[in-house]
């Protein structure tokens, strides 16, 4: 985990909900579960761009121009 911190704003009727949907869980604050979610969230946004590895993109290219479908 990061060893430096910054301070985000959030709407004070967010944080109450958030207080709220965390209370009685394992997440200790809602700074720790906007950076859990946030993680999450990036995470996700990686896993999408990478639907395909270098290895697999050159293996459709190969096999597309086996076909004849491109050059």
């Amino acid at each position: 985990m990061d060893k430096e911190f910054t301070t985000v704003s959030i709407p004070t009727s967010l944080h109450k909900k958030i207080e709220e949907a965390i209370r009685g869980t394992e997440i200790g604050s809602v700074s720790a579960y906007i950076v859990k979610v946030v993680r999450e969230s990036l995470s996700k946004e990686q896993e999408a761009k990478e639907v395909f590895s270098k290895e697999d993109e050159e293996k459709v290219k190969e096999r597309l121009k086996a076909l004849g479908y491109i050059d």
